[in-house]
């Protein structure tokens, strides 16, 4: 084993990754792998030097190793807070050992040389997420020194090697095995790589927390996100596609969510998977089937099985290759109606064995088991990207109370009704602007969505509704900027309305609902949804 005498003491002059390593620096909080990749060092005859618990660690699986304090001459100090911050490490971890003027001052300042840190952070994101955290933790968890060595390797990899995740660990060895303990330039900027998009990383989640401390659009907006898996493809298969999660966020798409069955998730499956906000709008069992990220049927029921049958009688034809989402557990009966329709995806909240095995001749369905039951994420910011640059706002998550609603018509909406209309403005929410919803009894009779004119929204609803409009009420994204809209489902059968109002013409409106002597509430906010 290679001991501090026998390691180089000075820096020798070499070419661009050419460096043969002979010292190296551990020190990590994440210690998985770590004993491993310290003790395949040491059989190359490498020096090891190390800090605090990496060093006990090391020390306790019988790897000798240094203690950084004899590397820079200083002890550590102040809990630990400055134990690396010193001159001669990055020194030798910065220097250009092509250029003389460089070896000249390491030479004269006694430098001994670092050829490789291998470093992780402390774990800010997990601290700061903690319930109940306080202030001082997450703050003694901001970690200076690891990221001043990593910048300081990765900025000099032609000379220095910085290791920062624990999946690089046998690769690395490997490498330095066959390579006489070089590392080619190629590997050393691939490492490089991985270091700063790391600190990139590390750096925006602690921006993120103190920016959410004080303010809700903050001058520079810092996000990162790490790719969770890649795709098949993108919307269409001549595109690319990956799905990316945002660091520091508690809960994402597929957080908790496990795979029991079926192909690999696609691009379109977790934008329409996306639309399933919309189950956390009920407590009683719910499903929602979304097709091209809208929903195309949505019910309530006493139980799974009458949501299913209740969404899917909304659109039978639109259903064919939806998503099918449950806020409850899929028992065999529920998965017996599923079966006979075709579904690109499944995702419920646990499913009985017998329900497993009713799928068993469908091999392509991809079937999601959601364990998330943690916060839902309604108070995260919307992000849109534009050409160029995104667009920020508060996520459309409020639900207005019956209190701040006004009845504008001269009937007053039975308790049916009001139950009803509630419902409604609920689903309509979250259906693509503009939107115009029937529904009765809990569920989705007809849905217009993503049309450039109401009236054509509505003109949609009616047409694609499978049972007799009459009776039903209707929930609209925005106010009526003509009668016509409001006229056609009247005309229809429509009983009662619920929407934003603000029109000019909203006298027109309410004259037309008062001669059908149906019902009509302004709920006083809009929710477009684009």
């Amino acid at each position: 084993m290679t001991t501090g005498s026998e390691a180089p003491t000075g820096l020798s002059p070499c070419a661009p990754g050419q460096v043969q390593i002979a010292r190296a620096l551990l020190s990590v909080s994440d210690k998985t792998g770590i004993v491993d990749f310290a003790r395949g060092l040491a059989e190359l005859g490498i020096e090891l030097v190390s800090t605090g618990g990496t060093a006990a660690e090391l020390a306790a699986a019988g790897i000798e190793v240094r203690a950084v304090s004899d590397l820079t001459g200083f002890p550590e100090i102040m809990d630990g807070r400055v134990k690396t911050l010193h001159p001669k490490l990055y020194a030798s971890l910065l220097a250009r050992r092509d250029d003389p003027a460089h070896l000249e001052a390491a030479s004269a300042h006694a430098i001994e040389p670092v050829d490789l840190v291998c470093v992780n952070l402390y774990p800010f994101e997990r601290t700061a997420a903690r319930r109940g955290v306080s202030e001082r933790e997450v703050i003694e968890d901001i970690d200076i020194g690891g990221p001043t060595m990593i910048r300081a390797a990765a900025k000099n990899f032609a000379f220095a090697v910085p290791v920062v995740s624990p999946v690089s660990y046998d690769a690395v060895l490997e490498e330095l095995r066959t390579s006489d303990r070089q590392l080619s330039l190629q590997t050393r900027e691939s490492l490089a790589a991985e270091a700063f998009a790391y600190t990139a990383r590390y750096d925006a989640a602690i921006t993120r927390w103190f920016q959410e401390k004080h303010e809700d659009f903050p001058p520079l907006l810092v996000r990162a996100f790490e790719r969770e898996m890649e795709l098949p493809y993108g919307e269409n298969p001549h595109q690319r596609g990956a799905f990316y999660t945002q660091v520091g966020a508690r809960t994402h798409l597929l957080s908790q969510v496990a795979q029991l069955a079926g192909k690999e998730l696609s691009f379109n499956n977790l934008l329409d998977l996306d639309a399933r906000a919309l189950l956390g709008e009920f407590v009683v069992p719910a499903c929602v089937i979304v097709k091209h990220n809208n929903p195309c049927g949505v019910a309530v029921g006493r139980t799974t099985l009458e949501a299913y049958q209740r969404a899917f009688a909304c659109d039978p034809a639109s259903a064919f290759g939806g998503v099918i989402v449950f806020n409850r557990r899929v028992d065999e009966e529920t998965a017996r109606a599923i079966h006979g329709q075709f579904a690109e995806l499944l995702l419920g909240r646990g499913f009985d064995d017998e329900a497993l095995a009713v799928f068993a001749d469908k091999p392509n369905l991809r079937i999601l088991d959601d364990r998330e039951r943690r916060w839902d994420g309604r108070y995260e910011p919307a992000i849109r990207q534009v050409a160029g640059g995104v667009l920020v706002q508060d996520r459309d998550s409020s639900n207005e109370d019956r209190e701040v609603m006004e009845v504008a018509s001269e009937r007053q909406p039975t308790e049916e009704e009001w139950s009803e209309l509630a419902f409604a403005w609920r689903v309509c929410k979250h259906v693509k602007s503009n939107a115009i919803v029937l529904t009765r009894d809990g569920a989705t009779v007809g849905i217009g969505a993503g049309q450039v004119s109401r009236v054509d929204a509505v003109r949609l609803a009616v047409q694609k509704a499978q049972s007799p409009v009459v009776g039903t009420v209707l929930a609209s994204d925005a106010f009526f900027p003509f009668a016509d809209g409001a006229e056609l489902a009247l005309e229809a059968g429509v009983t009662a309305i619920i929407q934003p109002g603000g029109s000019i013409r909203d006298g027109e409106v309410i004259a037309a609902v008062n001669r059908a002597g149906a019902a009509m509430v302004f709920a006083g906010r809009r929710h477009f949804r684009h």
